[in-house]
């Protein structure tokens, strides 16, 4: 069995979560908008319904940006490990 770095296995590890909590987001977002109709629909009034919807929206934005930025790390990493697993097989022949 060769050799491989342990920071491609946590690399792709990483890579693989992000990935899991990109496709997680979009469900835990339609929650977050049902939660005031939910628990407390007589208490929510037009305009306090108005600031959690702007308000969930912004955090949403700001989420996927950090998820983004994340998942676009974690995809050069991997890759960078990749190609250095690959000039070392090559010099390993």
């Amino acid at each position: 069995m060769p050799d491989r770095p342990l920071f491609l296995e946590r690399a792709s590890f990483r890579r693989r979560r992000l990935g899991d909590a990109a496709r997680v987001l979009p469900m835990l977002a339609a929650i977050l908008v049902l939660v005031p109709v939910w628990w407390i629909p007589a208490q929510v009034s037009f305009a306090a319904g108005a600031v959690w919807l702007f308000g969930l929206w912004a955090g949403l934005i700001l989420a996927i940006f950090v998820l983004h930025r994340a998942l676009r790390r974690a995809d050069a990493a991997t890759l960078r490990a990749t190609q250095a697993m690959a000039r070392d097989d090559d010099h390993a022949l």
